[in-house]
């Protein structure tokens, strides 16, 4: 069982910058896949990043890639996402969410557990 925490939303103008993290409880934090998607109202549940338990495998969408950074620490059950450049699309609920042993899946559904989610609003 994982319970998953993220935090480190809120509003910034575009252009700038946000550090979403995601701290899990347990002590098999290693053992998950971690991801990172996001929901704008009215949308489908878009995948954002993945990281693999190493950290060797990551993954990105494409309208994030060189803007967006995903890491983790596994000594301190925490994954992080980076965002720069902050765009009006890029507004949405953010999910972190752990996939055991994944494979780093773009799909929702390998993910076994999810934070509560928080919120990131760019404004033009």
């Amino acid at each position: 069982q994982v319970q998953l925490v993220e935090s480190g939303g809120g509003l910034v103008q575009a252009g700038g910058s946000l550090r979403l993290s995601c701290a899990a409880s347990g002590r098999t934090f290693s053992m998950y896949t971690m991801g990172w998607f996001r929901q704008a109202p009215g949308k489908e549940r878009e995948f954002v990043a993945a990281i693999s338990w190493s950290g060797g495998r990551i993954y990105y969408v494409d309208s994030v890639k060189g803007r967006f950074t995903i890491s983790r620490d596994n000594a301190k059950n925490t994954a992080y996402l980076q965002m720069n450049s902050l765009k009006p699309e890029d507004t949405a609920v953010y999910y972190c969410a752990a996939d055991f042993w994944g494979g780093g899946s773009r799909a929702p559904t390998e993910y076994e557990y999810w934070g509560q989610g928080t919120q990131v609003t760019v404004s033009s």
